[in-house]
């Protein structure tokens, strides 16, 4: 799978990779990731003394995250370092501190799902996102795998297809899953959502629809992970990790952007289709609306009288 955004940040793409990374690389990674900044300024020596191991591992590093080498790592990491103090004070990159504010934690957490959202655009391979959108626009039906907060997403996915008059459907049970890719086929898709791409119960429910024939599709933060393993096709997010799992926060919001992408690329091709059921299904719910005046307060209800 080959990126079109060569643009995008170098510590998107380590912390994407690191899972899949040797062990003396990992260390070379966390180095890099604690301060990149000053990586930038630091010679192969320094950092591989401070990441106990070699120049030729942090040589191996860079090969094996696609910056050919550490001259043009260190180049790279000045850049983003640059780009990222031009656009916001860095102390809202920070960890959340128990001591934090409320003001400081609101600040962090909307940093922190701000960049989610702009480095998974980074990233998101343009032809990739086009061939699932095709997918999903010609699939007989549409089944979208997910447990926990991924749930949410399957069904954010289900609902939004399903109200253009795509038949789809969202499961979280593991055997409702399985059984669900069992009588899938060919010209239907199964899509797998997982943030870490190694929860067992996804995975094996992508591999048994895959095993069914139909086209697979994994949306995670680690393109390496186990299922890619069983995916024809494979969209990435890019959040971090922070503390209180807010970077588990961010990649929900990563990954609904991903989907809102697909639902405006499959709307789009059935585009008459789609508005139509768009409007019906506005009219449907209209009547439970409360009618409100322009200064947000209620209308009185209509007697008839």
């Amino acid at each position: 799978m080959t990126t079109q955004h060569t643009e995008s940040s170098p510590l998107v793409r380590i912390r994407s990779l690191l899972p899949g990374l040797a062990r003396a690389e990992q260390r070379v990674a966390k180095v890099v990731l604690e301060s990149p900044g000053s990586v930038a300024r630091r010679s192969i020596t320094e950092v591989a003394e401070a990441a106990g191991t070699s120049e030729t591992t942090v040589t191996r590093f860079c090969k094996a995250i696609g910056v050919g080498g550490y001259p043009e790592l260190r180049i790279a990491l000045a850049a983003d370092t640059a780009r990222t103090e031009a656009r916001v004070d860095r102390d809202l990159g920070g960890e959340i501190a128990p001591d934090d504010d409320i003001a400081t934690v609101v600040g962090k957490v909307t940093f922190a799902d701000a960049r989610a959202v702009e480095e998974t655009a980074a990233q998101l391979d343009s032809d990739e996102l086009e061939k699932v959108v095709v997918a999903l626009a010609s699939a007989g039906r549409v089944d979208v795998y997910g447990v926990g907060a991924s749930a949410f997403v399957a069904a954010d996915l289900q609902q939004k297809l399903h109200r253009i008059g795509r038949i789809s459907f969202a499961w979280s049970d593991t055997h409702i899953m399985l059984t669900s890719a069992a009588v899938l086929g060919r010209g239907d898709v199964a899509v797998g959502i997982s943030h870490t791409g190694a929860t067992a119960d996804t995975v094996e429910a992508l591999r048994e629809a895959r095993r069914a024939g139909a086209t697979t599709v994994a949306l995670t933060n680690f393109p390496t992970a186990p299922i890619s393993e069983v995916a024809d096709l494979v969209l990435t997010t890019a959040a971090r990790e922070t503390t209180f799992r807010s970077g588990a926060m961010a990649s929900r919001i990563a990954q609904l952007t991903v989907i809102d992408c697909l639902f405006i690329g499959v709307a789009q091709r059935h585009l008459i289709d789609s508005m139509k059921a768009l409007d019906e299904t506005r009219d449907a719910v209209g009547s439970h609306r409360l009618e409100t005046r322009h200064d947000g307060r209620r209308k009185a209800r209509e007697t008839g009288k």
